[in-house]
């Protein structure tokens, strides 16, 4: 009997324990039986933590893209495989067939031969959401190339960073982006990167904005006469399953930015297989990820997972305030979405703006909601389960990170019961672990501890790019033949996962462990709340004191601030302890974030501890002007 798509609660137990008890045996079925191979494995899995070493699926041949689109031809060839919604909703939609797709890629591919792109070879793309970026994507795919996609609206420092520490031969890039009202001009963002590093030897540049820009010569090319001119018949490179298939470079918020390598077999046996049972994706639903490609998110929830299991995926090049905060609704009703998937951050800015923006849009189809980038605080997840899913559509609140390729922790909806605030179970062939700060494991329910795993999945990125020591220290090192994954998380009664956040986000106030995520959820309960962030900062008595940042819905903004800063620690007190209360609370105009949504605290404790010299570089984030606004505005 096949475990693909898990039904039931009972179903999901039943394959949990076969995939803990003999996990070779039950990943090699569902690799057998859902994918195609030009040759079979010789051995499912060699691991040892301690080196770090792990593969997959050893020996096998393939490539990924002929489970993304070729092998999709005969039966679901005239299938939309990509329904491209622009950032102007006066452009019109684009959908992109199985067979249209398959064509692009096999050009684009042609293009990046005909300029020397071969086997083994990092091609940097730095696009907007547009239909090339999935066309680059599987292109690298197709011929061998190692895709390293860079976020579009990182700064030329940071984007020549990424360059230079892969070596990349090419870049792939357009003229500019839309972003909302704004253009941005990636060009010059891509030709200031290129002065740092003169190692790339072409540019292929994207005709989006029709902008006035500077083209080198002998190095840069407008793509659609290549791809014009090319043919659309390419033959996949046939792979090793563990040979590389994109580097992914994390945010980087903690020092110099790390390329996480994945390779091909267990990266795509992985995120197939989760984005069926996460998303309960069936033949004819349309599925809608809001993360940039530019994320891992996006990687495995926009192209790979669902193409894998041809399926129907919007990509969306606009925010979700432009021209209004209506424009997620607009297009759920408009594509008839059946999973949406987004990050709290978003949830939290458009309840922010009131219901006011979802009312007039037909959201029946929805089925499924998602959650990622972070732990959802309790308040959104009610307003989301409220307002969007109509308490028809349950919410699947997802923990994965860079390092593992897909999600890790998740409910399976109509399977899992939720529970706000929790990711819930491990997913199939998952093991987590408490680890207490001896380095033993937390047996038992109704205990937290620093989240470790203890079995290698297959998608787990296989090292740093150029750095495997600095792999081993980072997630090999804290714990013996663990997986560290930097965060704390909690255990409940009935064995549900919570994440509670980084491990360096517990602040020891007065000898007190004090965890950042649950004074953070008191805090947003606020009705005059709109999100918190909280940071130790230096204090004379107590070693530690409490530094709250505070962002106001619109009902709080002409509130007097003293009296707000008193209701809010009165909260803390009732809900946590006069402990838990806050020195400082500084009134934010935003919070710093990175572009997959996570708040910047490593910034925050540098301004709370008037450490402002060393910020670093604030031009990734994607809001940094409120920097700027909070360093004046410092208690």
């Amino acid at each position: 009997m096949s475990n693909y798509h898990i039904k039931h609660l009972e179903e999901y137990y039943q394959v949990y324990r076969k995939s803990i008890r003999n996990p070779e045996v039950f990943w090699a079925e569902i690799a057998e039986e859902h994918f195609m191979w030009r040759k079979k494995w010789s051995n499912v899995l060699s691991w040892d933590f301690t080196k770090p070493e792990i593969k997959w699926f050893e020996g096998a041949k393939l490539n990924i893209t002929e489970n993304c689109l070729d092998r999709h031809l005969l039966t679901r060839g005239d299938k939309t495989a990509i329904l491209f919604e622009p950032n102007n909703p006066e452009e019109s939609s684009l959908p992109i067939t199985y067979k249209e797709l398959h064509k692009m890629v096999c050009k684009m591919s042609n293009v990046l031969k005909a300029n020397g792109v071969k086997k083994g070879d990092r091609v940097c793309i730095y696009l907007p959401m547009i239909p090339e970026l999935v066309y680059t994507v599987l292109a690298c795919a197709r011929i061998g190339a190692v895709h390293s996609v860079v976020f579009a609206g990182f700064s030329s420092t940071a984007l020549a960073t990424r360059i230079k520490d892969c070596d990349c031969k090419m870049v792939i890039t357009s003229d500019g982006s839309y972003r909302g009202a704004k253009t941005i001009d990636l060009k010059g963002i891509v030709d200031d990167a290129l002065n740092i590093c003169d190692d790339v030897e072409s540019v292929l540049v994207v005709k989006r904005i029709s902008s006035e820009i500077e083209m080198k010569e002998n190095r840069d090319q407008w793509l659609q006469p290549l791809l014009d001119k090319a043919s659309d018949d390419c033959e996949p490179e046939i792979m090793d399953a563990e040979d590389p298939l994109f580097i992914l470079y994390t945010s980087g918020s903690t020092g110099q930015p790390k390329g996480m390598l994945h390779t091909t077999a267990g990266y795509m046996v992985y995120t197939a297989y989760t984005f069926k049972n996460v998303f309960n994706y069936t033949e004819n639903d349309v599925f809608w990820c809001s993360a940039d490609v530019g994320w891992i998110t996006g990687h495995s929830y926009i192209i790979y997972g669902p193409l894998c299991n041809g399926a129907t995926s919007v990509l969306f090049e606009g925010v979700p305030s432009y021209p209004n905060f209506g424009r997620f609704w607009e297009i759920v009703d408009k594509h008839k979405v059946n999973q949406f998937y987004t990050a709290p951050t978003a949830i939290r800015a458009l309840a922010k703006e009131g219901v006011g923006h979802v009312e007039g849009y037909d959201l029946s189809s929805l089925k499924v909601l998602g959650t990622v980038g972070e732990p959802i605080n309790e308040e959104a997840w009610h307003w989301y389960d409220d307002n969007i899913g109509k308490n028809q559509a349950p919410i699947v609140d997802t923990w994965f990170q860079t390092e593992n390729g897909g999600i890790m922790i998740t409910p399976i909806p109509y399977v899992t019961p939720t529970k706000p605030t929790y990711a819930t179970l491990p997913f199939i062939g998952i093991q987590p672990a408490l680890m207490d700060e001896h380095g033993q494991e937390i047996l038992g329910n109704q205990v937290d501890g620093r989240l470790c795993i203890k079995f290698p999945w297959p998608s787990i990125a296989r090292t740093i790019w150029g750095n495997h020591q600095r792999y081993k220290d980072t997630y090999f090192s804290a714990f013996k033949n663990m997986y560290f994954t930097g965060d704390g998380a909690l255990r409940d009664e009935v064995g549900y996962y919570r994440i509670t956040g980084r491990v360096d986000d517990v602040i020891i106030v007065s000898g007190h462990n004090l965890g950042t995520a649950p004074i953070e959820d008191t805090i947003n309960e606020h009705q005059a709340v709109a999100e918190s962030a909280i940071v130790g900062f230096p204090h004379d008595i107590k070693g530690n004191a409490l530094y709250g940042f505070v962002t106001l819905k619109d009902i709080g903004e002409n509130r007097n601030q003293d009296n707000l800063r008193q209701e809010i620690n009165q909260i803390i007190t009732e809900q946590i302890g006069p402990i838990a209360k806050l020195d400082k609370i500084q009134f934010t105009k935003g919070l710093p974030k990175t572009r997959s949504g996570k708040i910047m605290r490593r910034i925050l404790r540098k301004i709370a501890g008037k450490d402002t010299k060393s910020l670093g570089d604030t031009s990734t984030l994607l809001n940094p002007e409120v920097v700027k606004d909070i360093i004046d505005n410092a208690l």
